[in-house]
């Protein structure tokens, strides 16, 4: 055989393989304590598009000024978000604090 026809077929599995495969990206959906609900829904609707998608999720609830004083609305919308995604997705990393800002991450049960 020769070793050129070897290496073209060699590189012919390699491209096969790579196109049955998934990459995980994580999509960041950034929140504010003054979120509404309708605005929060629309965002639901986009994390459950990517989670069916089988991409992990990051929310971030990013506090400015005196909003810091309020992190239990942070954590409350973190909460309602676990509690309408619970169907396709798990959480990864729970919720914490980092500097200003509140993080979660949804990954997919998919």
């Amino acid at each position: 055989m020769d070793y050129g026809k070897y290496q073209y077929e060699k590189s012919k599995k390699e491209k096969e393989g790579k196109k049955k495969q998934h990459q995980v990206q994580v999509k960041e959906i950034r929140l504010s304590p003054k979120t509404d609900t309708h605005d929060l829904e629309t965002k639901l609707k986009n994390a459950r598009k990517f989670l069916e998608q089988r991409n992990k999720v990051k929310f971030s609830v990013r506090f400015r000024g005196r909003e810091m004083a309020y992190q239990d609305l942070g954590r409350n919308m973190l909460d309602k978000v676990v509690e309408n995604l619970e169907d396709v997705g798990e959480i990864e990393a729970n919720i914490k604090m980092e500097g200003r800002r509140m993080t979660l991450t949804l990954s997919s049960k998919l």
